[in-house]
């Protein structure tokens, strides 16, 4: 399951920057208020990516290590 979470970390991470870097080097050529509303949505990814990350699994038994 890990391995999982590891992708789907990933893949938020990665769309996350390519919205950074699309708003700012392509879309803000054409309309600003679009390339903002683009970084409001890669600040939301984040948080969202690391909550992803760190869930607990049904098959997790993290409590039961010694």
């Amino acid at each position: 399951m890990y391995a999982r979470r590891r992708h789907w970390y990933f893949a938020m991470m990665g769309t996350c920057i390519a919205l950074f870097v699309l708003a700012w080097g392509v879309v803000r050529l054409w309309s600003i208020p679009a390339a903002v509303g683009m970084c409001v949505v890669a600040m939301v990814i984040p948080p969202c990516a690391a909550i992803v990350a760190n869930r607990r699994g049904p098959d997790d038994r993290w409590w039961d290590e010694k």
